[in-house]
């Protein structure tokens, strides 16, 4: 049956299922969760905490898209069977077509917000466009990740009603978040990105050293949310700090293959310490 069926066949489903994946269905809905909760936690108002959240699915989603379309080569090359496009289920014009559109829809949305949480939301789709254009293959992979991630939190508090500034540690933390994100996400693929000639800065890392500095930069982000807010650390603070101090140690140790598997959620428990420190610090800002 073809996959391109009208009326929920079965190859209907399967190419909606495949465009949803081809956003990079995980780390999409994560951000756009993370950004949609602290808009609600910095009172940015109902309302706008939804376009919040609409502009931001928007914008990671043609990251997504946009990722798969200038890789559809390169994944064919490596067999990377996970591939919508591999798969033949929809073909790299479908995913063009998608992330311009997602575009569109993230500039619309954005600047609805006004002028400087617009310009600073599209800062964030713009890094992730700059990476998937080619920074990726250049020891500069870093630089978007630290420049997006950097700016979602500071657009997110500018939407709230007088266009606060988001407090130095808050951008910082984000910013290390997200550099973090990019050295775990590129961990599995370093060997598929190398035989195509992908050379980012993990790559040029390797393994190890790529393990150690993401989760040197988990712990400096718990430690940048937890000392960076005026007044002494809040008890949920000191609590971060106790569970992320032995997380860190087990996080740095992701690079080896005897540690792998233990070091994996190691990482994820202080992701997840983080981002409720970072909603918290936005809770303080009201």
């Amino acid at each position: 049956m073809p996959v391109d069926d009208e009326g929920g066949s079965p190859g209907a489903w399967r190419t909606v299922s495949a465009m949803a994946l081809a956003t990079h269905l995980g780390p999409t809905v994560a951000v756009t969760a993370v950004a949609t909760l602290l808009a609600a936690a910095a009172d940015v108002g109902g309302a706008r905490t939804v376009l919040v959240a609409v502009a931001v699915l928007a914008g990671q989603a043609s990251i997504g898209w946009s990722n798969d379309w200038l890789d559809a080569d390169r994944d064919a090359a490596v067999a990377r069977t996970d591939k919508p496009t591999v798969q033949g289920v929809v073909t790299p014009a479908r995913l063009r077509a998608a992330a311009l559109t997602a575009v569109v829809l993230a500039v619309v949305t954005s600047l609805a917000l006004g002028p400087a949480p617009g310009v600073l939301l599209l800062g964030v789709v713009a890094g992730g466009w700059a990476y998937n254009a080619g920074l990726k293959r250049t020891a500069a992979s870093l630089l978007p990740y630290l420049v997006a991630f950097g700016l979602l939190p500071a657009g997110v508090v500018a939407a709230a009603p007088g266009t606060p500034v988001a407090p130095w540690w808050l951008v910082a933390a984000g910013a290390l978040l997200g550099g973090a994100a990019h050295l775990a996400n590129v961990a599995p693929d370093l060997e598929d990105d190398a035989a195509t000639g992908v050379r980012g800065l993990p790559h040029r890392l390797g393994a190890t050293v790529s393990a150690l500095v993401a989760a040197g930069l988990l712990g400096a982000a718990s430690l940048v949310l937890v000392l960076g807010p005026d007044g002494p650390p809040s008890v949920p603070g000191w609590v971060a700090l106790v569970v992320a101090v032995p997380a860190l140690v087990v996080a740095s140790l992701a690079g080896t293959e005897r540690f792998r598997a233990a070091a994996f959620p190691a990482v994820m428990l202080l992701t997840v310490v983080d981002v409720v420190l970072l909603v918290l610090g936005g809770a303080a800002l009201r």
